[in-house]
Parts: structure tokens; sequence; C-alpha cells
């Protein structure tokens, strides 16, 4: 899944960005030989390959903006923060599970992406221009399917857009920042639910302490050992993570 993945990479970073022509039909020479009169040679990088390799830079950004990859770290830093656990699970353990939880969730998108573009591209059977045109297909499909529609309306109209008749007609320059707003409104959603139990028994243990005169003791020292207690025993890690996978429509 991983090699499929990075294989994805170059057709990924084309979705959002304009190809020309001529580069399509030439395709992306990485070396050029000048040979000299005098039989001395020297070698230079294209520029297209020059282009390609600063598109990479973007990669990191696509990978968060049009993916799952932000509902799922939103809602796990806000569970670690309803626990009341500011360093477990550290930092880069949430992002690595975030990670690999994207790939498990797009795995179907980059599926399609592999037959209907990757495939036929290395393969010779279709253009640069028709790979990228090809793969945002079922990439645009599950942009949609988590987009509000409210959103993508509002940023038509920010960008000047009259109302879409379809959505072949949603640019990708309004398609990312909607489908980034509806992951952000999804997101802090189901972290609010995540937050009600957790919620309720800092309350319990506050109004106990507060009875019993013990004001100078931190309700969070008492109630952090349930709060572990109680996510533990319901198995909380398998249901956080199957309520998110199962959290998005392909």
């Amino acid at each position: 899944m991983r090699m499929t993945f990075l294989r994805l990479v170059p057709l990924l970073i084309l979705l959002s960005w304009p190809l020309d022509a001529a580069v399509a039909a030439t395709g992306l020479q990485a070396l050029t030989m000048t040979t000299a009169s005098n039989g001395t040679q020297t070698y230079s990088l294209s520029i297209q390959a020059l282009f390609l390799m600063t598109a990479l830079t973007f990669l990191p950004a696509a990978m968060m903006m049009m993916t799952s990859f932000t509902r799922v770290i939103i809602v796990l830093a806000i569970l670690r923060q309803a626990i009341g656990l500011m360093q477990a699970p550290s930092s880069q353990i949430l992002i690595g599970l975030s990670l690999f939880l994207t790939f498990f969730i797009m795995a179907p998108v980059f599926t399609q992406i592999n037959t209907r573009a990757l495939q036929p591209y290395l393969n010779n059977k279709m253009s640069l221009q028709d790979a990228a045109l090809s793969a945002a297909v079922p990439l645009r499909k599950f942009m949609f399917n988590q987009t509000r529609e409210s959103d993508i309306k509002m940023f038509g109209e920010m960008a000047g857009h009259d109302a879409f008749k379809s959505k072949d007609d949603v640019p990708f320059t309004v398609l990312v920042p909607s489908f980034v707003t509806s992951e952000l409104k999804t997101a802090f959603q189901i972290g609010f639910l995540l937050f009600i139990p957790f919620l309720i028994i800092d309350l319990v243990v506050a109004s106990v302490l507060m009875s019993m005169g013990m004001v100078m003791l931190s309700p969070m020292i008492i109630s952090l050992p349930f709060k572990i207690m109680l996510f533990v025993m319901v198995d909380g890690w398998s249901l956080v993570m199957g309520t998110l996978a199962s959290s998005f429509y392909m």
C-alpha cells in the first residue's frame, strides 16, 4: 500500500496544477545531454524536471488538505485533550496513527487512481494530461461526498462564480477549501461528542470534592484515572478508529 501511494505522488500533485500541452505531449525529460563539436559532453537539468521537483514540496499540503487526514488528526487531538493527557500519546504517535489510518480510508480511492490513471500512463497507453484528468475523477468524488453544499456555494460566490450546474463545473480552487472547511466542521462535531462523557466525569469528581471540603485538591488528579479506566473498559481506541473510518462516505 505504501509503495502504491508513493507511485501516485506525481499524479496527486498534477491534479491541482495546470498542465502545459507541450509538456503532456513530450513527457518529463529529467536530464539533457549535449555533445559539443570537440566531443565533450555537458549535462543539464530540464525545466520540466525542475518544475516537478519544486511541485513535490506541495505534497504534504495536498496530503493533509485533500484526504481524510485533517478529520482524523483533529479528532485524535481533541480526544487526548478530553482525557486530560497532555503528552500521551505523543504528537508523533498521533500523526503516524492518523497517516496510516488515512492510507486505510483512502485505499479505495488510491486503487481507482492506480487502475484508471497510473497503470495506463506507465504502460504508455495514456498521456500525462489525460492520466491526471482520470486520476482526478475518484479523488473529486471522494471530496464531494464529504463536502457540504453550503460550503461550495459560499466559496463559489467568494470566487465570483455563478451557481454551479453540476459537480464537474466546480474547480479544484473552490472544491479544496470547501472540503477542508467541511472536514473541520465534522471533526469538531465528533470531538464534541467525545468530550461529553469525560466532561461528566470531571463534573462529578469536582462536585464530590467540593462536598467533602477538599477545595485545594485538583479534580484533574482524581478524575484522570477514572477517565483512563472508562476509556479502556469500553475499548475506546477501537470505537474511535472504527467510527472515524466509517464516517467517510465513498
